[in-house]
């Protein structure tokens, strides 16, 4: 049977306290306290955004981990890339909730990593100043290898999604340091010492013009993001003047229409073979920057059908193991970027998903 679409969404393991969030935010700060607070900014923005079906979830809870993959798994979607947070030297964050679905086989439903391999700075995350909060580092092949060793029982596990056998692992900035040219030379190398075929690097980018440096850097395939080419290079010099004065003026985010963006959202290179496009059902970072954030207003199911119809088509002449779209994302509620139920719309942006993957 021909595969259609090998669909696999981006997960936020975020949603339970930390030490760290208790630091920098208040004592039981997660993505929900920024979810809970947002306010609309102007005349029919969508917000706050309230979960329905799974509620304001704890992801150390093994029920809610199961119901989301039961969710996701009943809509046609393949698995979860769960983001992963390796700052260096040994420290990670977050990593409970896939330390837990890794050590206890459940849910059944298949996984595999993206290295979200930048510096935390504040405003990103729901802060008024800049400031670092924990910084990137790349020691050295020590780390290198520590690292390799934290994931290897991933790698080996039954549920890891694959590429022609090999364990897919993406890479938020395949750029970012000369030293990732070091660590993925040290990370197939230690693969094929530890039994595996070898490692499929994805590099993930929201520049078309990087493709080839991002290929020719060691990686086996490219995720384009093209979530924000309506920004870049999709409005007028009129439509550009009208939003600078308003942002001076009144401080007003920037806005754009769901079915403009959407335009901008699919390119000819998605048909490559080693490039693999992405899916968006909204968008709206307000919940953490506020003024500052970009916002897709008026997303609906409708559109979003439209918009995955597309991108199918677009992988649909590739063999089955490349046919390969992420998902951005699953739950990432502070973003208003996320499937899982509202209070609005319920399943209606899952049901657009499964008419057209299951169609």
């Amino acid at each position: 049977m021909t595969t259609k679409a090998r669909v696999i969404a981006f997960y936020l393991p975020q949603y339970h306290p930390i030490p760290e969030n208790d630091e920098w935010w208040g004592k039981g700060f997660t993505e929900w306290t920024n979810v809970g607070k947002a306010k609309p900014l102007f005349k029919g923005h969508y917000q706050p955004r309230v979960p329905a079906d799974l509620g304001y979830y704890d992801l150390r809870v093994a029920e809610t981990r199961k119901a989301q993959a039961d969710m996701a798994r009943e809509y046609g979607i393949e698995g979860f890339c769960y983001w992963h947070y390796w700052f260096g030297n040994s420290k990670r964050l977050i990593e409970r909730p896939f330390n837990e679905v890794l050590a206890s086989g459940e849910p059944d439903f298949p996984f595999c990593l993206a290295w979200a391999n930048e510096t935390w700075k504040g405003f990103a995350h729901g802060m008024t100043n800049r400031n670092v909060l924990i910084e990137q580092f790349y020691p050295g092949v020590d780390d290198y290898i520590a690292h390799f060793y934290e994931v290897l029982p991933a790698f080996k596990d039954k549920r890891y999604i694959t590429v022609d056998g090999k364990p897919l692992f993406a890479i938020y900035k395949p750029l970012e340091n000369k030293e990732l040219i070091v660590f993925i030379e040290t990370w197939r190398k230690l693969a094929k010492e530890n039994g595996l075929i070898d490692i499929y690097f994805v590099g993930h980018t929201i520049e078309l013009d990087k493709i080839d440096t991002i290929l020719n850097s060691g990686y086996d395939a490219v995720n384009i993001i093209r979530l924000h080419n309506y920004y870049l290079h999709g409005r007028s010099f009129l439509k550009k003047a009208r939003q600078k004065i308003n942002k001076i003026l009144f401080s007003t985010p920037k806005i754009f229409l769901y079915k403009d963006a959407m335009k901008y959202f699919n390119g000819k290179e998605d048909e490559m073979e080693n490039v693999f496009p992405a899916i968006f059902p909204n968008w709206d970072h307000s919940p953490r920057s506020k003024n500052e954030a970009t916002i897709l207003h008026d997303s609906n199911p409708d559109l979003f059908r439209e918009h995955v119809l597309k991108t199918i088509k677009s992988v649909e002449n590739k063999e089955d193991q490349k046919k390969i779209i992420f998902l951005k994302s699953w739950n990432e509620w502070a973003e208003g970027n996320h499937m899982e139920p509202d209070l609005k719309f319920g399943l209606e942006y899952l049901e657009a998903f499964r008419d057209i993957i299951r169609k």
